[in-house]
């Protein structure tokens, strides 16, 4: 019983922790919520974090923060300067198509 308390105590304080950390370059790039225009597309990329600890679901926001950061993350290796959602995150798992749109 005492195991299972910690395990639920442990799961409940871990919900609201961001383990995702902007890489170096990230910061500058963009995550808008439609596709762009007059932008060049440079692919897209899944990412996916944990969305539950135990059976636990994980905060939905910061999910979703830690979606884009991922997203975010992989924009500079694809000489993208901005991200836009393919569609809603399922299950901790999202698309996003990657775009170079500044200079």
């Amino acid at each position: 019983m005492r195991k299972s308390l910690l395990v639920v105590l442990l799961s409940l304080s871990a919900s609201g922790c961001t383990w995702v950390h902007m890489a170096p370059g990230a910061s500058a790039v963009r995550v808008t919520g439609v596709a762009p225009t007059g932008c060049e597309k440079r692919g897209e990329v899944e990412v996916s974090v944990t969305h539950n600890i135990a059976f636990i679901e994980r905060n939905a926001l910061r999910v979703l923060e830690e979606l884009e950061t991922l997203a975010r993350n992989e924009a500079p290796g694809m000489g993208a300067d901005t991200m836009s959602p393919l569609g809603e995150p399922s299950g901790g798992t999202q698309r996003f198509a990657a775009w170079r749109c500044g200079g």
